[in-house]
């Protein structure tokens, strides 16, 4: 599973990356996020109606349309590519609303006594996309709240020796199709591979990480730094 992550960037880096054409302008109350913990807002990236970019702010931990209850919601902060496609909680956004989920890593813990946590990111550090869904739900009192969900499949060579899943990272020249409102469903589910592992690496980090109360660039410091 993926139940922490960091987004640590500008917003105006994700205009540039991601071809922004709306919601450019970055929110008074953004600041970078060095532990982003379930039901928290999140940067996320989607097609627009009239065939551009948004970049927006939804709560992570998605509640499908037909819920009834909204604390649905923290227990759907992931979503299987084994059966998203299918299951009926993602089964409408996997067609018609699936997203970007920045990032610029994210933490396992290794089993052990104690755990402990790992951050995985790319090499270089640089920024790269979870592929997620997002749905939007009507309260009883008519307000709509929008979510979204983070994709998870098989790991990697890095991610495997920590945890048995990781989060589905598209790889950039599949970031195109799967924003595509016209993609057929059987190509969207062909992307949910393994990333690449050459090009990732886990690092041992603080403890401090398993609180979500700690949001701080020490969550991210290696061991012994």
């Amino acid at each position: 599973m993926c139940g922490r992550f960091t987004q640590r960037f500008t917003w105006r880096q994700l205009v540039a990356l991601y071809r922004i054409t709306e919601g450019t302008s970055e929110p008074e109350d953004w600041r970078a996020r060095y532990n982003v913990a379930p039901t928290q807002r999140v940067v996320v990236v989607r097609a627009t109606p009239e065939g551009g970019r948004e970049l927006t702010l939804l709560r992570w931990g998605l509640i499908p349309s037909w819920a009834k209850d909204p604390t649905i919601g923290s227990r759907l902060i992931n979503a299987r590519a084994e059966t998203v496609a299918e299951k009926p909680s993602y089964r409408a956004a996997f067609k018609a609303r699936r997203c970007l989920i920045p990032a610029d890593g994210f933490f396992e813990w290794k089993p052990g006594k104690p755990k402990v946590p790992h951050l995985i990111r790319m090499k270089g550090d640089q920024v790269f996309a979870f592929a997620g869904l997002w749905e939007r739900w009507t309260s009883p009192e008519g307000e709509p709240v929008e979510t979204c969900t983070i994709i998870t499949g098989r790991p990697n060579e890095v991610a495997a020796p920590i945890h048995d899943r990781m989060p589905v990272i598209l790889p950039p020249d599949a970031i195109d199709l799967w924003l595509s409102p016209t993609l057929d469903p059987a190509i969207a589910v062909s992307l949910l591979e393994p990333f690449p592992s050459t090009d990732m690496e886990a690092v041992p980090v603080s403890t401090r990480v398993n609180s979500p109360r700690n949001d701080d660039a020490d969550c991210v410091a290696p061991l012994g730094t």
